[in-house]
């Protein structure tokens, strides 16, 4: 369980509500102030958790990306302006595209590439903010009961990179302790990697083995579930439908599919979820201060487009100005509303066990502990 206060669904809310903001203010200064707002977060109620440890390990992976679509935009990508120097060039044939490869490397392509970068990390910043410090368990327990096998696969796949990052320290105190101390170079990546890979398979096996024992997946699908099925199978159809009046911008026909789509996406949902009996243990409730948590975060992107709407304010960055990106303190105070989460008080440090005297048949006395949610 997360020690956060906050619901499990004003988190997500919160991680939805950066996103969208990253994407109406692609400004590499405004990104930069997301990523720092989300490891803020993360150190404030990750509370040094594996999840958390493995926050800086993502925005690593996010930046290795980044550089290497920054080198392929510098090697596919010219006549921009702002040449700095030529490297050897050739070309592909023209059944595998026909661009050159190398030529002329341009500073408004790397400083595009670059600010569009930042802008990914930040939405990579945002999510894993929200995986360290969300309670997985409630995120299962709030999704729609149509959803609760699709979510528990997905809470699996988001414990993979904090569990294989456990048992890479694992595996690497236990070689230290082997050598007695001493770090032997030579055949480290085989001693490091085969344990880890044997313990991920045994992780896997033993997950399967539990959940096959519950007889997770076992039920044959109903007629009912089927016709849910068809249902949301035509829901994505029309809003794919959606997107395409809109790339033809056919205004009109976008409005009636989108509505048409939504509304039987939501009623798939709705049958879906009637038509499962399962019950939830100990729900959380969804407090006063998750709500006005989560009315924060969603005003932000909408303050924001009311700002541009009305000051003409730009929130963006084009790299072809060569100019630094521009700063409004005002789109900066806005953007600041989502430390709100960091910034809540947190719960105060209760002792891990409790002991409760009771008295047997005998007038014997015994002392038991109990945990913190009294089980």
């Amino acid at each position: 369980m997360s020690s956060s206060r906050l619901h499990a669904a004003t988190l997500f809310v919160w991680a939805l509500a950066a996103t969208v903001t990253v994407q109406l203010a692609p400004n590499p200064l405004y990104a930069l102030m997301i990523v720092g707002i989300a490891a803020l977060l993360v150190r404030r109620r990750g509370r040094g958790s594996e999840l958390a440890r493995a926050f800086p390990t993502l925005l690593a992976l996010s930046a290795v990306f980044v550089a290497f679509r920054i080198l392929l935009s510098v090697l596919t990508i010219h006549d921009l302006g702002g040449a700095l120097f030529q490297l050897p060039s050739f070309r592909i044939p023209d059944f595998l595209g026909g661009y050159v490869v190398g030529g002329s490397v341009e500073s408004t392509v790397i400083l595009q590439t670059l600010a569009e970068g930042i802008v990914i990390v930040a939405v990579v910043a945002a999510f894993a903010a929200f995986n360290s410090v969300v309670s997985h368990y409630e995120l299962v327990q709030c999704a729609p009961r149509a959803f609760y096998e699709t979510g528990l696969v997905v809470v699996v796949a988001l414990a993979f990179v904090p569990s294989t990052l456990t048992a890479i320290r694992d595996v690497r105190e236990a070689d230290r302790a082997r050598t007695g101390g001493l770090r032997v170079r030579h055949g480290r990546l085989l001693r490091h990697l085969m344990p880890v890979l044997e313990t991920g398979l045994e992780r896997a096996m033993g997950l399967a083995e539990s959940m096959d024992s519950r007889g997770f997946g076992r039920r044959s699908g109903s007629r009912q579930q089927g016709a849910v099925g068809w249902m949301s199978l035509a829901a994505l159809l029309l809003l794919v439908g959606t997107f395409v009046a809109l790339v033809g911008r056919a205004l009109v026909p976008a409005i009636l599919l989108g509505v048409a789509g939504t509304s039987l996406l939501v009623a798939a949902v709705v049958a879906g979820s009637r038509m499962q009996r399962r019950s939830r243990y100990r729900p959380a409730r969804f407090t006063r201060l998750d709500a006005m948590v989560a009315a924060t975060a969603l005003a932000v992107p909408a303050l924001l487009a009311a700002l541009e709407a009305l000051t003409q304010v730009e929130l963006g960055w084009q790299a072809a100005r060569v100019s630094w990106p521009s700063f409004d303190p005002a789109v900066a105070a806005v953007i600041l509303l989502l430390s709100l989460p960091a910034l809540v008080a947190l719960p105060e440090a209760a002792p891990s066990t409790e002991v409760a005297t009771v008295h047997g048949r005998g007038g014997l006395r015994m002392d038991a502990s109990l945990g913190m949610d009294g089980t």
